[in-house]
């Protein structure tokens, strides 16, 4: 199943969660030279999850993935004593999802990977946004505004792609039921390198993988049951 008409080269926003995961092995299935990058901005998790990113990367170990871009930028000095700093008080698997929004990350994050894109002569960016996205910054019409405004600051043209738009979560697990997905990586708070199984989006995980009907490889410090 061919999700978007890729052009001579394509970057995917690569966190190492489960979206842009099965994203990013499934363009490299539908043989698509691919280039994964990874916005490092020093967030509580971010060592951990890094390290998980290049272990599903070599569990792909495909001749059209090319070599993983790590670009830098921090924002400890924007969130400060945030939680998403300190790994202190993070949302629950009780919380609402709107207490996990990191006000302007999103933006930051595809301002930086479309900058190196352009300089890089890549042409697309791929995001592995779902049509599920409660936020303002994953609507059609900040993407297209978006986009927009960056091919004006860097002179040229970057499309975003969002192959997963129409998709819901359980659509995208099946996509990637046969992934390694036990190598992505997507909580809060990680204890010992393992999920910590309490947070936001530990619960989330689990729900996923629990509607997908898919048996959830996670490690987690803690296993929560899910009501």
């Amino acid at each position: 199943m061919s999700l978007i008409a890729v052009k001579s080269s394509v970057a995917v926003l690569f966190s190492g969660g489960l979206d842009s995961s099965i994203l990013l092995a499934h363009l490299v299935a539908e043989e698509h030279r691919v280039r994964p990058v990874y916005i490092d901005s020093g967030l509580f998790w971010q060592a951990d999850e890094l390290r998980c990113a290049c272990r599903f990367l070599r569990a792909i170990n495909a001749g059209l993935l090319d070599d993983l871009v790590v670009l830098k930028l921090p924002l400890a000095d924007l969130y400060v004593n945030h939680w998403s700093v300190t790994g202190q008080d993070v949302p629950g698997a009780q919380d609402p999802d709107d207490h996990v929004y990191l006000p302007g990350r999103n933006p930051l994050l595809m301002v930086k990977a479309q900058v190196w894109c352009r300089l890089n002569g890549v042409e697309q960016l791929a995001l592995g946004a779902l049509s599920g996205n409660p936020f303002a910054d994953a609507t059609e019409l900040f993407f297209r505004q978006f986009e927009t405004a960056m091919d004006r600051a860097v002179s040229g043209h970057v499309e975003l792609v969002r192959p997963f738009a129409m998709f819901t979560k359980q659509q995208v697990m099946q996509l990637g039921r046969f992934a390694p997905l036990e190598s992505t990586f997507s909580c809060l708070a990680p204890t010992a390198g393992k999920h910590c199984g309490e947070c936001n989006k530990c619960a989330e995980r689990q729900l996923a993988f629990r509607e997908a009907g898919i048996p959830d490889p996670t490690q987690y410090a803690v296993k929560t049951p899910m009501a």
